[in-house]
């Protein structure tokens, strides 16, 4: 009976130890290679699902279906114009065709070895073939205007006009690399400049050159700048005066209608009682010549004595 115990757990052991080795799984990011003492048997599996093998003498090799990332070690590469500059990129890739990956580098190791030697390559020929500024920027951005570009352009390489520029380049690199690595099973999606550095020889020069390049840029921006503000206050100045002119005319005008109201009613006041109205201009010109310090003197005939002495008789 324990003998038969015995013999039942091996069969079950052994049972499952096959079971184990024959079924396997395949989830939605992976593709699966059937390889069977080395060789490749049937077409790659890229569908999701349970499969049957032969135990033992077949292995499932499982591969990646989503995007990897290759990130290459940083090179030193000289540019068309002999500058020296370290230059780090990176990239992004799948396998495609499983088959072939398998039967030519066997794992991702070895695709990365692969794309070492085709991205660094490319990279390599793309920028030995272009001018470090090309390298450096995008656009022409400090250059935007006719008479900036006419007057910055004097300035060697740090304001030169770009015509490829990075974009282009990286996308030159990602065209060259594209065409080699489909031997490999391998699709390479995209290709990017992480990082740029200068050797430590240069460094110190490029950095005066920027920011010389800067200082000029704003220098320019000042003197326009003093020049639009010279503008406006010309400007200013001229609408200050005009405005200030128009006002004296219309204070003008209004001071000579109110001059001819004031002549218009002495006028009618005079032609009224020419005596009264003689008497009331004295008494008007008295009171704007004659303050509490001034002394007067009066003859006994004058028309003021006359009045002030009735004034006195009458209280």
């Amino acid at each position: 009976m324990k003998r038969y115990a015995i013999s039942i757990a091996i069969l079950v052991i052994l049972g499952i130890v096959v079971l184990r080795g024959t079924i396997y799984t395949v989830d939605e990011t992976q593709q699966v290679v059937i390889t069977q003492f080395g060789r490749p048997v049937g077409e790659p599996i890229k569908t999701a699902g349970l499969y049957f093998k032969r135990p033992f003498i077949q292995k499932a090799n499982y591969f990646e279906r989503r995007i990897l990332q290759w990130d290459g070690s940083p090179n030193q590469i000289p540019t068309k114009d002999k500058r020296y500059i370290w230059v780090d990129t990176t990239a992004r890739w799948r396998i495609t065709d499983s088959l072939k990956f398998l039967q030519s580098v066997g794992n991702e190791t070895g695709a990365h070895a692969r794309l070492d030697d085709i991205i660094d390559s490319s990279t390599r020929d793309s920028i030995t073939s272009h001018l470090l500024i090309e390298v450096l920027r995008n656009t022409n951005r400090l250059l935007e205007r006719a008479e900036e570009a006419e007057e910055v352009l004097g300035a060697e390489e740090a304001l030169a006009r770009i015509e490829v520029g990075r974009e282009k380049l990286t996308r030159e690199i990602l065209k060259q690399a594209q065409e080699l690595v489909p031997q490999y099973g391998i699709e390479l999606i995209d290709v990017r400049i992480k990082r740029i550095n200068y050797v430590e020889e240069v460094r110190k020069k490029v950095y005066q050159r920027m920011i010389s390049e800067r200082n000029r840029v704003a220098e320019q921006y000042r003197s326009e700048g003093q020049g639009k503000k010279a503008e406006i206050e010309g400007e200013m100045e001229k609408e200050l005066k005009r405005i200030t002119s128009e006002a004296y005319r219309k204070a003008q005008e209004i001071e000579g209608k109110a001059d001819a109201e004031a002549i218009k009613i002495y006028a009618e006041a005079y032609s009224k009682d020419p005596e009264f109205y003689s008497f009331v201009r004295t008494l008007e010109t008295y009171k704007e010549t004659i303050d509490e310090r001034s002394t007067l003197i009066l003859s006994t005939d004058s028309d003021y004595f006359e009045y002030l002495k009735s004034l006195s008789e009458a209280k």
